[in-house]
Parts: structure tokens; sequence; C-alpha cells
């Protein structure tokens, strides 16, 4: 069941995280970095490891995002 809540949650960040891809919408990865996190505690917390990776895949995509943006924008 958490796998399946981590999946929802990265999937939800990852509808977040891709329009922030345009450039002036980077600061919508500052709102979907928490929601990312959540993500990534509750694939740890399950017994398997689909949901956990998933959320990282996102956080790898936000984080690279934000640090060519300066972080800002």
């Amino acid at each position: 069941m958490l796998n399946a809540l981590a999946y929802i949650t990265g999937l939800i960040s990852l509808i977040i995280v891709i329009p922030a891809q345009i450039p002036l919408l980077g600061w919508a990865n500052w709102v979907a970095l928490p929601l990312i996190v959540i993500g990534v505690i509750l694939g740890a917390l399950s017994s398997k490891d689909g949901g956990r990776n998933f959320c990282l895949v996102v956080l790898l995509i936000a984080g690279v995002r934000l640090m060519l943006g300066g972080g800002i924008i």
C-alpha cells in the first residue's frame, strides 16, 4: 500500500515538475520538492522500492532544473 502511495505522490509531483521546465516557472519545483520527499519516505517504508525509485527520478529532474536556473527561476 505504501508503494502505491509513493507512486501516486510521485505522479502528482511529476505533473507539477513537467511544466516547471519552462523558463520563469522554475518556482514550481519548490512546490513539488516537499511532495517528492514525502514520496521518497513512503517508498522507503514500503517493502518494494519501485515507488521510491520513481520519486528519486522525479527529484533528480527537479534538482537539475533548479541548479540550471540558479535555484530561483
